[in-house]
């Protein structure tokens, strides 16, 4: 049996980044020559140092991830970067690199998509068969994972309740995928529009992307899981998609691993901005689970519905969105009946300050200050949308992932 930790104990990290022709920043689908390149085998994973590298569903994507539970964030920020500079040197010979960002600007899916072949085709395979996975929010979608760590039920209701409160307010801080198709498309954070549409033929795999209102293993599966395979049954008559596999919602209970995955960061411009947003996710949790806003009884009371229209709001406007909920506001001790999620975010972060390191301070201060990287996408595209303007900016992207530094 796998070791368990109790809250905070441990972080898995996950970063998923696209693999892009250097000269015209075009997909390229060669993650598995990429692995077999570094690894020497076909196994779809290689483990350097503290960091592991894995394939995705497609074959552009490629993703970094703690090797295992990592005791500390400290150190990640050299881990992660080195491993990405270790990536880029293996692309050269393809004339290609990483790419950050939510979603390519210019793929298009249903021409430029490969799916994995190898190790979990068969699950891949399905899952294109029943969804359809050539178009965005499947194939062209990129995003932050962190995984956190509960010993028992009790542990498990507490981090659920407390993850389910801040899960609207993430594309306001982490939003970085305004452009799709060549254009802006209307949604400060485009990857979670397609992310919680991409499986509507089967709507109890993704729900409300809110989690229910559940606070154990035995609701969980009475409640979410149970539904879930029930659905997917007439699709899935050998069962080969597994629950947890299956689960989309915007967190995720892990009870074979003792963990609970948040999906709704879109993936930042370099590491250490990645890591300085886990940082102050994980010190927002560490409050709620103490009781410093609400009471956890008051936590378990809020409906996906109440906290799913917040959300939506932030997806479409990041930062610039309204949140129009007094209840929502006065949880984190707002009296205002309206305000903006950058307000929230702000008053957040005066709380949280002091808890949160050096390094991670002055990233989450440029955020706050300069906006969501949409925002600041956006503000150096300038209103020129054409092919050539942005390679020039996601260039500059590229060059901030391979030297660990902040864009705009």
């Amino acid at each position: 049996m796998k070791q368990r930790f109790s809250l905070f104990d441990v972080t898995g990290v996950e970063l998923e980044y696209m693999i892009v022709d250097k000269d015209t920043l075009d997909i390229m689908p060669i993650s598995e020559s990429l692995l077999h390149d570094a690894s020497g085998d076909n196994s779809g994973y290689f483990e350097n140092g503290r960091v592991a590298w894995s394939n995705e569903l497609v074959t552009h994507v490629i993703e970094l991830k703690t090797a295992f539970p990592a005791v500390s964030l400290g150190g990640l920020d050299n881990d992660f970067p080195d491993n990405i500079k270790r990536v880029n040197q293996l692309l050269e010979k393809y004339n290609g690199k990483l790419m950050p960002g939510g979603a390519h600007p210019w793929m298009n899916p249903k021409h430029e998509t490969r799916l994995w072949e190898s190790g979990k085709s068969n699950v891949y395979s399905l899952y294109n068969s029943i969804f359809d996975c050539m178009r965005h929010g499947w194939s062209n979608l990129q995003s932050t994972h962190i995984n956190l760590p509960f010993a028992d039920d009790e542990e498990f209701g507490r981090l659920h309740a407390a993850i389910r409160l801040i899960l609207p307010l993430l594309p306001a801080i982490a939003a970085s995928s305004p452009v799709l198709d060549g254009e802006l498309s209307g949604f400060m954070d485009s990857r979670l529009e397609c992310y919680r549409n991409n499986q509507s033929r089967i709507p109890s795999i993704v729900g409300s992307v809110i989690p229910e209102a559940v606070f154990s293993e035995a609701d969980y599966y009475s409640g979410i899981y149970k539904r879930i395979l029930s659905d997917i049954n007439p699709f899935d008559k050998d069962g080969v998609l597994k629950h947890h596999f299956l689960n989309s919602r915007g967190a995720i209970a892990r009870f074979d691993r003792g963990a609970i995955e948040i999906r709704l960061l879109d993936i930042q411009e370099c590491p250490s901005a990645d890591l300085a947003i886990i940082e102050l996710i994980i010190s927002l949790l560490k409050c709620l689970i103490d009781e410093e806003f609400i009471s956890y009884s008051e936590q378990k009371k809020w409906h996906e519905s109440d906290l799913s229209y917040i959300l939506l709001n932030c997806i479409n406007d990041a930062e610039n969105a309204l949140v129009e909920s007094p209840k929502y506001l006065s949880m984190w001790g707002i009296e205002e009946s309206l305000t903006s999620s950058a307000a929230v975010w702000k008053h957040l972060f005066d709380i949280l300050k002091d808890d949160i390191s050096e390094p991670s301070t002055a990233v989450i201060k440029h955020i706050i200050d300069k906006g969501t990287l949409s925002t600041r996408i956006i503000r150096a595209l300038n209103g020129d949308y054409s092919r050539i303007n942005m390679q020039k900016v996601y260039n500059k992207l590229c060059t901030a992932l391979e030297s660990n530094q902040l864009f705009g």
